[in-house]
C-alpha cells in the first residue's frame, strides 16, 4: 500500500489538493466544487505516472523503477481508468466556465495555456529536447508549473465562472512567487537522490555542479532564508497578525531542518514522504492561519 500511494503518485495528487485549498483561502476565494479538486488530483497522477510508465528492465536504477516494471500492466490499466475519470470530471466542470471561455482574449488563452505547455515540455517530445535538461533552471520550472496549478488555476476557474477576463493582482502574484520558490527548493533537495543518475547523464543540477555540502549551505538554506524574508515583507505589507506569521514560518523552519538532514544518505521514501510531505505541512499551516487568523 505504501508503494502504491507514493510510487503511484497519489501522494502528489494529495499535495496538489492541499496546496490548492491553501491558495484558495489565502486569496479569499470560495472553495471550488469537489469535482475541481478531483480533476486536478487525477491530472497530477496522470502526469507523474507518464514519466515512469515507459521504464524498461534495461533502465532499472532504483526501487521505484523496479516497482513500475513489475506492475506495468496494473499501472497501464490504472492510467486508462484515471484518464476516463478525468474526462468525465472535465465534462462536469465545463458548463461552469463555458461562457467565460468563449469571451476570453488571446492574452487570456495564452495565460491559461502557458502552464500546461511548460509542463508538457518538461519531459519533452523527443529525447534530445526537454526542459528537464535545463540544468539549474529545472527546479524553478517545476516550481513554475506547480505554482500555476495550485495558486492561479483556482483563481482562473472563478474568473471564468464569473465570465470576466483573467487578472492576476499583486497579492496573487506574490503568492505565486512564494509557492514557486518553495517548490523549487524542494526540487533541489529531491535532486540529491538522483545525483548518480544525473551525473552519468551529464545533467548539471545544483548537486552535480556544487556537491552536497555547498548545495545545502550555499543554495538551499540561503534560498529558504531569502524566501522567509520575502514572506515577512509580504506579511508586513498586508498587516498579517503575529499568529498568522508564526504559523506560516513553520514550513520555512522545516525546510532548513530537512535541508540540514540531507547530510546523511536516505531511502527513497524519505524523499517522497518527508521532503514532498513539506508541501502538506506548508498547506496545513497556511490553511489554519488563513482561516483562523487575519
Amino acid at each position: 500500500m505504501k508503494k502504491l500511494i507514493f510510487f503511484g503518485n497519489y501522494f502528489y495528487g494529495l499535495c496538489v489538493v492541499f496546496l490548492s485549498i491553501e491558495a484558495v483561502l489565502q486569496q479569499k476565494l470560495a472553495l471550488p466544487p469537489i469535482t475541481y479538486f478531483a480533476f486536478v488530483f487525477c491530472l497530477t497522477i496522470l502526469y507523474y505516472t507518464k514519466a515512469y510508465i515507459s521504464e524498461t528492465v534495461n533502465s532499472l536504477s532504483n526501487e521505484r523503477t523496479i516497482w513500475y516494471v513489475s506492475h506495468k500492466n496494473q499501472i497501464v490499466n490504472s492510467q486508462i481508468y484515471v484518464t476516463v475519470f478525468s474526462a468525465v470530471l472535465a465534462v462536469l466542470l465545463l458548463p461552469n466556465i463555458l461562457e467565460g471561455l468563449k469571451n476570453l482574449s488571446l492574452k487570456d488563452y495564452t495565460l491559461i495555456a502557458i502552464f500546461p505547455i511548460v509542463g508538457l515540455l518538461y519531459y519533452g517530445f523527443t529525447e534530445k529536447f526537454s526542459l528537464r535538461s535545463t540544468h539549474w533552471l529545472k527546479p524553478f520550472i517545476i516550481g513554475f508549473v506547480w505554482s500555476g496549478l495550485v495558486t492561479l488555476a483556482p483563481l482562473f476557474y472563478f474568473q471564468l465562472q464569473d465570465n470576466t477576463h483573467l487578472n492576476i493582482d499583486f497579492y496573487s502574484g506574490l503568492l505565486f512567487i512564494k509557492n514557486l520558490m518553495f517548490i523549487a527548493v524542494l526540487s533541489i533537495m529531491f535532486d540529491i537522490k538522483d545525483y548518480a543518475t544525473d551525473y552519468n547523464q551529464q545533467l548539471k543540477t545544483f548537486i552535480v555542479s556544487f556537491g552536497l555540502r555547498k548545495t545545502i549551505f550555499f543554495i538551499l538554506i540561503p534560498l529558504t532564508v531569502l524566501g522567509f524574508i520575502s514572506f515577512l515583507y509580504f506579511a508586513a505589507h498586508y498587516s498579517f497578525s503575529l499568529q498568522r506569521i508564526l504559523f506560516n514560518a513553520i514550513p520555512f523552519i522545516s525546510l532548513i531542518v530537512v535541508a540540514y538532514s540531507m547530510h546523511q544518505r536516505r531511502s527513497i521514501f524519505y524523499y517522497l514522504f518527508i521532503i514532498d510531505g513539506l508541501m502538506i505541512v506548508k498547506a496545513l499551516c497556511g490553511i489554519f492561519a488563513a482561516k483562523y487568523f487575519s
